[in-house]
């Protein structure tokens, strides 16, 4: 059975042009430093029909136990740096039926990691 993370922001007013570009900058930004190449990184979807969705996307985490969290951490960081970016988003970022807490320091992640 897999396990995925998913994250998705909701206001009114659709991105701008400005913040389109931050999130690709983000998206582009952090590729590199994902740790398996084969596994799934952060994953955004194309545009959705769901009214004032403006980013929603997942990640299916590895079986492999020993991958799990440098997967989970640096997804969680992206996700964070997303969610800096477009401050006025209601952000909803879960792993399954998990909730996945934000702090305003440290960003998304779960307790002791």
């Amino acid at each position: 059975m897999s396990v995925s993370l998913y994250y998705s922001a909701h206001r009114t007013a659709p991105l701008t042009e400005a913040e389109t570009v931050s999130v690709a900058d983000i998206v582009a930004a952090r590729a590199p430093s994902f740790p398996y190449q084969e596994e799934e990184g952060l994953f955004l979807y194309p545009r959705s029909d769901e009214p004032d969705e403006i980013l929603a996307g997942s990640t299916k985490l590895p079986y492999e136990p020993d991958r799990v969290l440098p997967v989970m951490t640096h997804v969680l960081t992206s996700v964070t740096e997303l969610r800096r970016a477009l401050p006025e988003a209601q952000w909803h970022v879960h792993m399954d039926d998990l909730d996945v807490p934000w702090d305003e320091a440290d960003g998304y992640a779960f307790p002791g990691m």
